[in-house]
């Protein structure tokens, strides 16, 4: 496998399939991913690398403000990144659904058209690669393993845009017809020639506060420990929410650096997002908890969120066994609210990815949720963390 990346911050779509061109130097690309700013033109896009890339799988979504890449952080409006896949021994296809009223057959037959592109109907992919509108992110991962089963590592991050307004989109180009859907689901399925490996960690550790979900209802903790959710996170956070417990109301910049966790497996945690207090005192989430499970106060701080990208990374070539020269390249999610929160010091994220990578290519997201595959093979939504796909030569 070869991989190549370019970027582009004026918003110049042809600019940046030219340069595509140019960094191919004449391969033919296997499968292309794109994100980008939501002041881009997605279907001009689409148009662009369709007329240059004929009959190529074209994956994209949106990202908050920009893109990162081995080259540096771009957050002006304009700005845009690609990923080539060279690899002329593997096959890769791509599906997408609008997601509607049932998410999870919505992925379903997303997969199911991807593995047929791919002309490997009911095989199992190495990697499936997700980007879908952010709010049902559990059911379509339920979806894809309603097809291939829960052993196959799912890998992606939500759609976002600058301010949670509800611009977002994913975008696509099958090799047959191409789309854009702000409320959209769009599946790559990957049968590699080379070794993949992925890794889905946060820069977050546990408190001492802990407690067991007593009421919920999708995305809204109603209570905890037969208590109103909002109150006891209140006092976990020593006061945090101010004001918003007697008067509901968004809490999302508030709450970045404690989010709530849940333990998967030895030493892994599965982090939400609090976004708001919902009347009644519950919380409302950016991921689903269940009555039963128990959320354990979690604490970041700008250093962990600056240096975690590098490690995740690091694990993620030590999951598909590659020493550090066998990295061709990396796509990599990184949660926009951690973005935001460390937005001045985004230079050392990328410093870190580029150490762990080896200087090899790798493009970077900002997502409004993280799809991944914990150590112990449990694929997971989670908030404010970290999922990275490292790509063997």
């Amino acid at each position: 496998m070869d991989v190549r990346v370019v970027t582009d911050e004026r918003g110049d779509v042809e600019a940046l399939c030219a340069s595509l061109v140019a960094a191919l130097n004449g391969a033919s690309p296997s499968w292309i991913g794109v994100g980008c700013s939501v002041h881009v033109d997605g279907d001009a896009l689409l148009r662009a690398m369709g007329d240059r890339f004929p009959g190529v799988p074209v994956h994209g979504t949106t990202s908050c403000l920009g893109v990162m890449s081995h080259e540096g952080f771009l957050d002006g409006p304009g700005s845009i990144g690609a990923i080539a896949v060279v690899d002329a021994s593997g096959r890769y296809g791509l599906g997408a659904s609008e997601l509607g009223q049932d998410a999870r057959n919505a992925a379903a037959v997303a997969l199911e058209a991807a593995l047929d592109r791919a002309d490997e109907p009911g095989a199992l992919p190495s990697i499936v690669w997700v980007n879908s509108s952010p709010g049902h992110e559990e059911d379509v991962i339920a979806g894809i393993e309603s097809v291939v089963g829960p052993h196959v590592p799912i890998v992606g991050g939500s759609a976002a845009d600058d301010d949670v307004s509800g611009g977002w989109s994913v975008f696509f180009d099958d090799g047959e017809r191409r789309g854009s859907s702000a409320d959209g689901v769009v599946v790559s399925a990957w049968f590699p020639s080379d070794r993949v490996g992925s890794s889905f960690h946060s820069g977050y550790g546990p408190t001492a506060h802990a407690g067991r979900v007593t009421a919920s209802e999708g995305r809204v903790v109603h209570a905890i420990d037969g208590r109103p959710a909002a109150e006891v996170y209140g006092e976990w956070t020593e006061g945090r929410l101010g004001d918003c417990l007697d008067q509901p109301g968004g809490i999302l910049a508030d709450t970045t650096l404690t989010p709530l966790g849940r333990r998967v497996g030895a030493g892994s945690w599965q982090l939400a997002h609090p976004d708001a207090v919902v009347e009644g005192g519950g919380l409302s989430l950016f991921a689903r908890v269940d009555v039963g499970d128990e959320l354990v106060l979690m604490h970041g701080t700008t250093d962990s969120l600056s240096e975690r990208a590098g490690r995740v990374a690091h694990a993620a070539m030590a999951a598909g066994s590659l020493r550090g020269e066998e990295v061709a390249g990396a796509m990599v999610i990184y949660c926009a609210g951690c973005m935001l929160t460390v937005r001045e010091r985004m230079d050392e994220v990328v410093a870190s990815l580029q150490g762990a990578l080896g200087q090899q290519p790798f493009l970077g997201l900002f997502s409004f949720g993280e799809q991944g595959c914990f150590l112990g093979g449990e694929n997971r939504h989670g908030n404010l963390m970290i999922s990275v796909l490292v790509l063997a030569r």
